[in-house]
């Protein structure tokens, strides 16, 4: 198909999602990970460098799916029940998803990876499941034709505990079975079946990737074998003079110290053992990269990849949880779908990566993951919200740009609505829908100016802020507000608060209005319920 051809023709729509990727893990953006088909997308299409998501897996992806901000599409915090509509975990029939809204619309709609809007499962008691009743509505109760993945929000990559593929669940995999892999050979199939029919078809490729466990291939993890023994210090520092130099971000803004609570390198007793958790890791984003370099090869194969709409972003920053074993580890099964016997956490000196293997790369290469910003996934501050956000589209993305406006994923349906020429829905299934929350940025991939009207409002278990234009007001739970502006200090370096009280004052407003309106709880309140419902001491696993 010529590129005027298609442009005239209503675009297919892939959607690539990433789960617990920092803003620096990217070749494009600095990283030594070898990223080149990712890459790739970014140099021919828009790479936006503000784009915003909402500090946890479960929230980001109920906002991304809906166009609303996740406590108005019911996953406030996660899958438990909290006891409100804001809280229930699972997505509000008052919500309707992307592909619900396409299908109505005229698309084929297709989902392979990790749906996770749709309640609690407990993993090592999967016979109890209820998947498919209304609290733990599966992908095709939700607006796609096609499913193939998980449920839940983590698998084993060689041996997951629990698969979909359409309505029946997956109970044989091949020895050669690698999550990442499977779902991509399963797009790939569902775009080839689509491409053979009249109407257009949206993708949405929700990679677990580089989510703990770190499970990589040995030859991909290979790749990788000395290459961190300089120690998380040189390789944050390298990646951010990296950004700098090729003028990725706005300023080139003072690098963020390293966290308070992560060693210096040359103290580390086990510094063989970290520097082959941050090697398994990067295979993660390797390997995924490859997949994705399989998939848009497929599309060209198809003649599809002119007029397709490629997104990709990941769903919050780099995770500093430790894979206690008697924490999240818990939860999970420790045995293979073949009875071998699976040794949990972070154990020093047991390298990771194999199937018989669960452990977490932990705050300190998070710190690298997420350079140059401040804390991680949970947290509102930069380093827990921000990702690259890459829109690849031949047929109409002429020029080529790096764009620093700040967008939210609130903003990605609303995009994909005006791409398509697809209307809102005010109603579903005697359901009346609210109106979307988010606003299209199509202008900027079309190459004009564009910057977004209203505030971006943020809240995770108590963590709280809210960006408008170039002022950020953000406070950790219990912690006192922080002012920064966002265009000479995206570092979050050098605290305002207190020095512009007119525009602190304004913001705090902005911010109380929205979370009373929208149902945010107060998380001393909601805490304890999520403490008593996950068996846990404390939220951080």
């Amino acid at each position: 198909m010529q590129r005027q051809e298609a442009g005239k023709a209503r675009p297919n729509v892939v959607l690539i999602l990433v789960d617990d990727m920092g803003f620096a893990d990217l070749g494009i953006m600095g990283s030594e990970i070898r990223t080149p088909n990712i890459d790739a997308l970014a140099r021919g299409g828009v790479l936006m460098t503000s784009m915003y998501n909402c500090a946890r897996c479960c929230p980001t992806r109920a906002s991304l799916l809906t166009g609303l901000y996740p406590h108005n599409a019911g996953v406030g915090h996660m899958g438990a029940n909290l006891g409100s509509p804001a809280y229930q975990g699972f997505l509000r029939n008052d919500s309707a998803t992307i592909a619900e809204v396409l299908r109505e619309s005229g698309y084929r709609t297709l989902m392979a990876g990790k749906w996770h809007v749709a309640g609690d499962f407990m993993a090592r008691e999967v016979d109890s499941w209820r998947v498919g009743d209304v609290d733990h509505p599966t992908p095709r109760q939700r607006g796609f034709d096609r499913f193939y993945g998980i449920v839940d929000g983590v698998t084993n990559f060689f041996s997951p505990h629990y698969m979909l593929e359409n309505d029946s669940r997956v109970e044989v995999f091949p020895d050669d079975f690698y999550f990442t892999d499977a779902i991509t050979d399963k797009a790939i199939g569902m775009v080839e079946e689509a491409s053979g029919e009249e109407k257009p078809f949206f993708l949405y490729l929700a990679h677990a990737a580089p989510h703990w466990p770190l499970h990589a291939p040995q030859e991909d993890i290979a790749r990788y074998d000395g290459v961190y023994s300089a120690g998380w210090d040189a390789i944050r520092t390298a990646r951010h003079e990296e950004m700098n130099g090729r003028q990725l971000l706005q300023k080139n803004w003072q690098i963020s110290p390293r966290d308070s609570e992560v060693p210096p390198w040359q103290t580390i007793e086990h510094s063989d053992w970290e520097a082959s958790k941050m090697a398994a890791y990067a295979a993660m984003v390797d390997r995924m990269d490859q997949s994705i370099g399989r998939f848009v090869q497929a599309l060209k194969r198809l003649g599809q990849y002119e007029n397709t709409l490629i997104l990709f972003l990941s769903d919050n920053g780099g995770c500093a949880e430790f894979m206690a074993e008697d924490g999240w580890a818990k939860f999970f099964p420790d045995e293979t779908h073949d009875g071998r016997r699976i040794t949990m956490g972070n154990i020093p000196g047991l390298r990771p990566g194999g199937a018989l293997t669960y452990q977490s790369y932990d705050k300190p290469w998070a710190n690298v993951s997420n350079a140059p910003f401040r804390l991680f996934k949970h947290y509102v501050h930069e380093g827990g919200i921000s990702t690259p956000f890459i829109a690849h589209w031949p047929a109409r993305i002429a020029a080529p740009s790096v764009s620093h406006e700040a967008a939210h994923v609130v903003d990605v349906l609303p995009t994909i609505l005006e791409a398509t020429g697809a209307p809102p829905l005010s109603e579903l299934g005697g359901h009346a829908i609210q109106k979307l929350q988010g606003e299209s940025f199509l202008p900027l991939l079309a190459g004009k100016e564009w910057s977004r009207e209203q505030p971006i409002f943020f809240e995770h278990e108590g963590n709280c802020a809210i960006r408008s234009g170039q002022f950020k007001l953000v406070r950790k739970h219990g912690g006192n507000w922080e002012l920064y502006d966002m265009e000479k200090d995206r570092t979050e370096l050098n605290d305002l608060a207190g020095n512009n009280q007119p525009v602190e004052a304004d913001l705090l407003a902005q911010y109380q209005g929205w979370a009373d309106k929208t149902g945010v709880m107060d998380w001393d309140v909601a805490l304890p319920i999520l403490l008593e419902a996950w068996q846990l001491d404390n939220a951080e696993g």
